[in-house]
């Protein structure tokens, strides 16, 4: 039988119709089967203010720390407490202008049981929100030798001129995941340091900030990070010929504190911070003379200017801040 011209154009588009419903059936179970992402959350910004705009407490304070409760029961850096170095993007190559990557690594390979950072380990993890002293309970952050664990230059790709926190974060995630931390234990004891090569600072540096610290969720669990700036493009205003301990000062007066801090706060702000949320390295930062002045110390790697740090132990009890502990 002849088929009309109208029959054969609508049994073409009923076809399609079929067509295209079976094809977006069959494209919306695949959407429906793929993985979950997972969403990044970022902690908060816990920064080191420049010299002259000093944060909460700085230089001293009359509050002790107390224990915030931890994230997740983690509040402090315990056991095989590790440093790993990561020098963001291609601006890195041939490009160093200070040596800010030789000061700092050599301070990393020797401040591990130095008794200028055995301060941290009066300060504990699995003890009751507000805990002043922990005299034994819980378990205490750790000062082990050879803390630095590893040092990645990341430099396949220009990393951005001013990134972000989340870029920030989520180039932490991709060194925990280079240097085989995909665990979430893993990263209860790790701090990964994110340093910009010079001229290619986060906004803010040197201005408000000389560093800060934070942490990020991932797929490898809560990672800690610091934002670590070129240190010596902000001069004076971060550490530079401070306390005439020389034009490089800031390089380890900024990196060491963020160091401490992390240590005894490793997912802001759930460590040891006092009342007006200042932590270890907080209210000690710019001390120019008297008790607790930044000043040098001698590490099995070389000399090199500090702050001072704050321990509650100090002064039968009433705290202060300490070169040594």
């Amino acid at each position: 039988m002849k088929r009309s011209r109208s029959f054969i154009i609508a049994s073409v588009v009923t076809t399609a119709v079929i067509l295209a419903a079976v094809a977006f059936t069959v494209s919306a179970r695949q959407a429906s089967a793929a993985p979950p992402t997972v969403k990044q959350v970022l902690g908060p910004i816990h920064s080191m203010r420049v010299k002259g705009t000093c944060h909460h407490n700085c230089g001293g304070g009359s509050s002790n720390l107390y224990y915030h409760g931890g994230t997740g029961g983690v509040g402090v850096e315990t056991g095989a407490d590790r440093v790993y170095l990561v020098y963001w993007g291609s601006q890195w190559t041939n490009n160093d202008p200070s040596g800010e990557a030789s000061i700092q690594q050599s301070f990393f390979n020797g401040v591990g049981g130095s008794s200028w950072n055995n301060s941290v380990t009066q300060y504990c993890e699995g003890v009751s929100s507000g805990t002043i002293f922990c005299n034994g309970a819980g378990t205490a952050a750790t000062n082990p030798k050879g803390v630095l664990a590893g040092v990645w230059y990341d430099n396949g790709s220009a990393a951005p001129s001013k990134p972000s926190q989340s870029q920030l974060a989520s180039e932490a995630v991709n060194a925990a995941g280079h240097f085989g931390n995909t665990s979430a234990s893993a990263n209860t004891t790790a701090q990964y340091v994110i340093n910009t090569a010079t001229g290619n600072n986060a906004s803010g540096f040197g201005t408000q900030y000389c560093a800060w610290h934070s942490s990020t969720s991932s797929t490898y669990g809560n990672v800690a990070y610091t934002n670590m700036p070129y240190i010596t493009d902000a001069g004076s205003s971060c550490g530079a010929n401070f306390n005439n301990l020389g034009p490089d000062a800031g390089i380890t007066i900024v990196g060491g504190h963020e160091f401490a801090e992390t240590e005894s706060d490793i997912f802001p702000s759930t460590g040891w911070l006092d009342g007006s949320g200042s932590e270890n390295g907080d209210k000690c930062a710019w001390i120019s003379s008297g008790q607790g002045a930044s000043a040098d110390i001698t590490l099995s790697t070389g000399t090199f200017p500090v702050q001072s740090l704050w321990s509650n132990a100090f002064n039968s009890g009433a705290g202060g801040c300490v070169l040594s502990y």
